[in-house]
């Protein structure tokens, strides 16, 4: 069997921690992506080897084209031919209305979720697409519960680049299918993480729970075991998914 290496974006803290752990345990190495916390990005690297997994941690800023082929480039000449990504790395901005929206924000939540993900989606396509002599493999795009809510008064620009990287879910995994990539995403809902300060609001996951059915915020590893499945070989015949990890939101 294919030695798994995958990529993950935005690895160093939250789900992209989560998610490289979990990956750890299933047998995959992985490249930990990360763009300013290079201390977490490390702590990461060290818990993916003490789960039995080589990784390698690589600075990225994913809206600049050469710094997202050096990262799979040193992912591959470390760890071996990549089969996986995962489009973790994302923004938010602060929490406001659209009109309290600074024109830079916007610009780089688009940038970071749309155009990034874009990027890494397409360096990763073509390593692992057998219609370029890959071995095959498979993207899960890290979406949010708000490409379909909307986020109106939080973050309405957010909502709109994540219902873009679901659109660009669907049409890749259509584009890639006779090709050995399977692309499928997950939609996490309120999470605990530290996004939320980043935002401006650390207390968030606990406010209003009555809004999440199952009456409780998530925790990142209830969202990296859905990202791990969609890479595993059990989900072979599903692509195209956009999976919901939202306690029923």
């Amino acid at each position: 069997m294919t030695q798994q290496v995958t990529v993950v974006t935005g690895g160093s803290r939250g789900i992209g921690a989560a998610v490289a752990r979990r990956l750890a345990v299933s047998g995959h190495h992985v490249g930990v992506g990360f763009v300013h916390a290079r201390e977490a990005a490390e702590q990461t690297v060290a818990a993916v080897r003490e789960a039995g997994g080589r990784a390698v941690a690589v600075r990225v800023d994913t809206t600049v084209e050469a710094e997202v082929d050096t990262l799979f480039d040193t992912v591959a000449e470390r760890l071996g031919p990549v089969t996986g990504l995962v489009n973790n790395a994302g923004v938010t901005g602060p929490l406001g209305r659209v009109t309290e929206t600074s024109t830079e924000a916007m610009r780089r939540v688009v940038e970071v979720n749309v155009l990034g993900a874009l990027y890494c989606a397409r360096r990763a396509v073509s390593v692992m697409s057998r219609r370029y002599g890959g071995p095959g493999g498979a993207i899960v795009n890290i979406s949010s519960g708000a490409a379909t809510l909307g986020g109106p008064g939080e973050y309405v620009h957010y909502a709109a680049s994540k219902a873009a990287l679901d659109a660009l879910t669907v049409g890749l995994a259509k584009e890639q299918a006779e090709d050995g990539v399977r692309v499928n995403a997950v939609q996490p809902g309120m999470i605990v993480t530290d996004i939320h300060a980043a935002m401006g609001d650390p207390e968030r996951p606990w406010r209003r729970p009555e809004r999440v059915p199952m009456r409780r915020p998530g925790q990142p590893e209830e969202v990296a075991g859905a990202v791990a499945w969609l890479l595993s070989p059990e989900a072979s015949y599903t692509t195209g998914a956009i999976l919901r990890v939202a306690g029923g939101l």
